[in-house]
């Protein structure tokens, strides 16, 4: 069942298909996973300002340190094309499976990421576990009081 946490208050909300859709592509790109070691598998689709979709999934390594989650792989792709403006992201994880049992909130790293990028007032994340059983909260209420590009200026 869709839940929305209480008092987000978004300049730009999302449309119930935009949400759909994000939720869809994030499950296929947890299909993509590269997760030999931990066996979790992660996807991540995320709005751009333009319109455009861009995906990621976590990319493990032996070494640990060098992995990167799903939510930096897709801000990361998008950067390095010039993508600079971004409204939400959707992410999804659970063990090892076709079956999501879990939300998958982003760590630490990757809320630091979004808050370089983003607006954390409007900036909306979505976890799901189903098209239909997902939250979606702001940056600012995931990372309250971030550190971001303003506390420089």
């Amino acid at each position: 069942m869709w839940r929305e946490i209480e008092n987000i208050k978004c300049i730009n909300p999302l449309t119930q298909t935009e949400i759909q859709e994000l939720i869809g592509k994030a499950i296929e790109a947890r299909n993509k996973s590269y997760s030999p070691y931990s066996h979790y598998q992660v996807g991540a689709a995320m709005l751009a300002g333009d319109g455009q979709i861009i995906t990621g999934c976590n990319i493990e390594n032996a070494a640990y340190g060098p992995t990167n989650c799903a939510e930096r792989t897709a801000f990361f792709k998008a950067v390095s094309e010039g993508v600079r403006e971004f409204r939400a992201i959707a992410i999804v994880g659970s063990p090892e499976g076709d079956e999501l049992t879990q939300y998958a909130y982003p760590c630490g790293v990757c809320r630091q990421v979004m808050m370089e990028f983003c607006n954390p007032a409007d900036f909306q994340i979505i976890v799901a576990k189903s098209m239909e059983d997902y939250h979606i909260m702001t940056l600012g209420e995931l990372l309250p009081e971030g550190f971001g590009p303003e506390n420089l200026r």
